[in-house]
């Protein structure tokens, strides 16, 4: 189920009414469990034992750890669980590619299984409540008991607004939060901001961008011109920014409808003025995880500028091959992993502060780097990859499409203006509505066919 579908609006409308009904409160957070389950296999029915088999693993290591029952060893035991089931259902596919006709009959096996929808998140999940747990970040449910932490964890793990692509939420932020809702204490302009802007950025822009960027696939590329080649690039840019953002912004939106609060998931990153800057600032959820879960227990930048150089480049190609399980993914992530190592070398990771025209060529280096990366994403075979960048270079003498190219460039404008213009320039509430209004109507209006989000497979 997706959020730009019907059958989402009319669910979301069930347990909405059913929630906040006075003779359903003694039950709000059990009914907004079931509703979660409902919404994940509403997709994947068959799947669900596996989403329930990680939720009960965690829910087990994390009151083992609270409890003070060999913390360190539940801690390891919960963290490890939920690695080898990210590892054997995501990367299946990739160790039977990888080794081919050698594993013979178990290759084809592992070829079968599908991928979980959602699985890199819901285990990340997993393994924050277990550390959270065991660094005592996260308060015990009073009356503590295993069936109370196991409720509470399930709407940890399966909360429906983020539960397919984040963001990513700490166990220590989520957790304090769970408890009885008011209708009274919704704020409504959280709501409408981040659920128009979301909807918005999703079916107008990335929908929209996404029957353009078809093109990008091969063979379809090799007879494009040049010029094409770069606006499609620039085009998918836009489209994977506004497709994300847009997911994370109704995320935010429904949970703020429930009572609960998500974090910001994108600060503007295409005004970033370098490699670091920009992950301070794309899927900000994801930086925080590997900064605080990987990167800082490696080490850091504590152990010399050598050791953080590779701990910057392990870090970033694993968070890499936890997009997608292709080695594109991971040299996707050593694309930015050197180019993190490289730019604190050269002692450039800081920006460009009080020095608008070093700092406007900055970011436009920044962009070109981040979306010549994206074609690895767009296009996870290498070969591909290869021969999108060889018709770049060889089709300077076609023509290009002055409609492709002019269609791209009107659903890039909105959100390069969103970069450009913070919220506070349209000034009063009365001007930030209007201009809600102005998006609720291009939704209305103006909506490319429906697409699955990008993330979702991941």
């Amino acid at each position: 189920m997706i959020f730009n579908s019907f059958a989402f609006v009319v669910f979301l409308a069930t347990v909405v009414f059913v929630y906040y009904h006075p003779a359903a409160r003694r039950w709000q957070i059990e009914w907004l469990v079931l509703a979660s389950l409902f919404f994940y296999a509403w997709e994947q029915p068959a799947l669900l034992s596996l989403l329930l088999l990680s939720a009960t693993i965690t829910s087990a290591a994390s009151y083992a750890v609270l409890k003070g029952a060999e913390p360190r060893l539940a801690a390891t035991l919960g963290v490890v669980a939920n690695l080898s089931i990210l590892a054997f259902f995501k990367y299946n596919h990739l160790v039977a590619d990888s080794l081919g006709a050698q594993i013979g009959g178990v290759g084809r096996m592992l070829l079968l299984l599908p991928l979980p929808i959602g699985i890199s998140f819901f285990t990340f999940h997993g393994i924050s409540l277990v550390v959270d747990a065991w660094r005592g970040k996260v308060p015990k449910a009073e009356p503590f008991g295993p069936g109370r932490h196991y409720r509470n964890t399930l709407l940890y793990i399966v909360f429906f607004p983020q539960l397919v692509a984040g963001p990513i939420v700490k166990a220590a932020d989520f957790m304090p939060q769970i408890g009885w809702k008011k209708l009274d204490d919704i704020d409504w302009r959280v709501v409408f901001h981040y659920t128009v802007l979301g909807y918005f950025l999703k079916v107008v822009i990335a929908d929209n961008l996404a029957q353009q960027t078809t093109f990008i696939a091969c063979p379809a590329c090799q007879s494009l011109a040049s010029i094409d080649l770069v606006m499609l690039l620039v085009g998918y840019s836009v489209q994977i920014f506004a497709d994300f953002w847009g997911y994370s912004s109704i995320a935010i939106g429904i949970a703020a409808l429930l009572g609960y609060r998500l974090p910001i998931n994108f600060n503007r990153p295409y005004i970033a003025d370098s490699i670091a800057d920009f992950w301070r600032r794309w899927h900000i959820s994801l930086s925080s995880f590997l900064r605080e879960y990987l990167y800082i227990p490696l080490g850091g930048n504590r152990r010399g500028p050598v050791r953080t150089y590779v701990n910057l480049i392990v870090v970033m190609a694993l968070g890499g091959l936890w997009h997608g399980a292709a080695w594109s993914y991971a040299v996707w992530g050593l694309w930015h992993g050197v180019g993190l190592a490289v730019e604190r070398a050269c002692g450039a990771s800081e920006g460009a502060a009080g020095r608008p025209l070093l700092r406007a060529f900055r970011i436009a280096g920044v962009f070109a780097f981040v979306t010549l990366g994206w074609l690895l994403f767009k296009l996870p075979d290498f070969g591909d990859v290869i021969q999108y960048l060889a018709a770049m270079a060889a089709n300077t003498d076609i023509r290009p499409s002055l409609l492709r190219c002019l269609v791209i460039v009107a659903y890039a404008v909105p959100v390069f203006a969103y970069h450009l213009l913070p919220s506070r320039r349209f000034g009063t509430v009365e001007r930030q509505m209007a201009m809600e209004g102005l998006l609720l109507g291009a939704i209305i209006l103006n909506s490319g066919s429906s697409n699955a989000f990008i993330y979702f497979q991941f």
